[in-house]
């Protein structure tokens, strides 16, 4: 049974503040996606070589591979819209560069790629902050439109910037439309004023740069789920790295089409993206569950670079790349989504930063091999094989019964905080929070005839604490007394220890009430904290005392 989609796509435009971005947003994408549009033109211009236009694609997405997860860091221990601000100055100024070279007459083929590399960085510091604050000022209901609305504000912007490109070039030229765009990532900041402060972690239990890294890492590590949304957005990521590398290729040195006509592919290829994330996608989630929908994007994507590899008339393929942008849209939505919903609030911005990470890192990897290999064995061949490829893993994958990479559990998933109290009041001397390491232990008592109810859940209360910030879990049984267990949990500081606590979902905390509850004590089973002894702590202090006064001399 599918998921009842009560909403429709537009439900988030209630939220006031969203409507404001989302409007900001697709005028400065437009402009953006304009300015994408030239850059090819230029490139193509400057230069005779077909894997110059195959790399554009691969340097617009590698700082996302080299640069997002270092921004999703800072996303989630920063100020937000601080971030977003000081990135759309950023691109401002590389827009504006790149227009003064061009009249300046000083720019090739090298320098337009690196432009393309330094606006990159800008998107890529920009995207994990905006996508997390984003999710942030909206409730939860409003999440499927919400990510439906970001994914239609890039359609949007990625439908009319070409054909606003190609239309303008041939009259005002490509250095016009990158001074523009300049001046419209400007107004993106305008927008920004009355963003409302981003949620943010207790200020008692702040980490520093390495250990959101460190985390970052952890929660992959032992999150089943998020490996899942990966594995997934790579392979889709590498496949689909054969239309932008490719198409300009298909288009500017096959077809050899004019700039309007150039801004007429990339403009239907964004009335695919329009009409698959506003009217395909929401019929779509209403009859089927994510991981079908996606896997019909993927058919249609075969279908989409079967067509590519044989298109011989620049009308057949606008109508491919109509298709494309449906195929694309479809799938990439999809993921997005199931990736927003496995991924817990404090973690979401380093959780997207490296969702973006590893998509742009294999949408990098792949115009390399597809713009490699096409000049080596040709456009046709190189098609043909993608596509090959894809149905034989739809196949394989498609055999097993428990489908090892199905994103439908996400439908399921409670990631709200768990309300997990620490055990600090408690404490007659609570530690600092560099302190550490922590020892937390407790003794369960079970009923041997429930031993194995435990040992059913025993790996998942494992992965809870260690994607949440533990060091070790572990669990011992006393040989001597059957039915006696002892847990040890290790965290690195004592902060982390606080963060652990916040980071504590429902779903996770039910987990861990369930274990304790199989205690057979008449009270709760007693838990003891321990801090590595670094220094002299007040406990062990003695108290300054007047010397006794001697009772002989009396």
């Amino acid at each position: 049974m599918a998921e009842n989609v009560s909403s429709s796509a537009w439900t988030a435009l209630r939220n006031r503040i969203f409507r404001n971005i989302w409007i900001a947003s697709v005028v400065s994408g437009t402009c953006a996606s304009a300015h994408g549009t030239a850059a090819i033109w230029v490139a193509n211009q400057l230069s005779h070589s077909s894997l110059l236009l195959s790399l554009m694609s691969t340097f617009s997405s590698l700082p996302f591979f080299l640069f997002t997860l270092p921004a999703g860091a800072l996303a989630d221990m920063v100020n937000r819209a601080k971030i977003v601000r000081i990135m759309h100055i950023w691109l401002a100024a590389a827009a504006a560069g790149i227009a003064i070279l061009g009249w300046l007459h000083l720019l090739d083929g090298n320098l337009i790629l690196l432009f393309v590399f330094v606006i990159g960085v800008g998107f890529a510091f920009n995207a994990p902050a905006f996508t997390s604050l984003q999710i942030d000022i909206v409730i939860k209901e409003e999440i499927p439109s919400a990510s439906i609305l970001s994914g239609l504000q890039l359609d949007l912007s990625g439908m009319v910037g070409p054909a606003l490109a190609g239309a303008l070039i041939p009259m005002i030229g490509t250095n016009a439309i990158f001074a523009a765009n300049s001046v419209c990532f400007l107004l993106i900041n305008l927008a920004l004023r009355g963003w409302p402060q981003p949620k943010g972690v207790s200020p008692a239990a702040m980490e520093n740069l390495f250990e959101s890294f460190a985390t970052a890492v952890r929660y992959v590590r032992y999150a089943p789920g998020m490996q899942v949304i990966l594995v997934r957005n790579i392979l889709f990521s590498l496949f689909i790295a054969a239309i932008p590398a490719l198409l300009p290729v298909i288009s500017l040195k096959n077809l050899h089409v004019s700039a309007l006509e150039l801004g007429l592919l990339y403009t239907l290829m964004g009335v695919g993206s329009v009409t698959a994330a506003a009217f395909i996608l929401p019929w779509g989630r209403a009859k089927y569950k994510p991981d079908t929908l996606s896997k019909l994007a993927a058919c249609l994507l075969v279908l989409v670079i079967l067509s590519m590899a044989f298109v011989r008339q620049t009308q057949v393929l606008f109508v491919v790349a109509a298709l494309a942008g449906v195929a694309w849209t479809s799938t990439a939505n999809e993921l997005w989504l199931a990736g927003l919903r496995a991924m817990p609030g404090w973690a979401r911005g380093r959780m997207s930063a490296t969702v973006m990470m590893l998509s742009q890192g294999a949408m990098a990897l792949g115009g390399v091999i597809y713009g490699t290999t096409a000049q080596t064995l040709g456009v046709t061949q190189v098609l043909v094989a993608a596509a090959v490829v894809i149905v034989v893993l739809l196949l394989v994958f498609g055999t097993f019964s428990f489908r090892p990479l199905s994103i439908d559990f996400t439908q399921t998933l409670d990631l709200e905080p768990g309300g997990f109290r620490p055990l600090e009041q408690h404490l007659t001397h609570v530690p600092l929070p560099r302190d550490g390491p922590v020892l937390i232990t407790l003794d369960l008592q079970l009923d041997e005839r429930r031993v194995t109810e435990l040992e059913s859940f025993i790996n998942e209360l494992r992965l809870i604490h260690l994607r949440n910030g533990a060091y070790s879990w572990q669990l011992f049984a006393e040989p001597s007394r059957p039915g006696y267990f002892h847990v040890e949990i290790l965290m690195p500081s004592w902060s982390q220890y606080l963060l652990q606590c916040e980071r504590i979902t429902k779903a996770e905390k039910r987990v861990i009430d369930r274990a304790l509850s199989l205690d057979l004590g008449k009270e709760p089973p007693e838990i003891r904290i321990y801090v590595r002894v670094n220094k002299t702590f007040p406990s062990v202090v003695k108290p300054a005392t007047t010397p006794p006064s001697d009772s002989r001399s009396e």
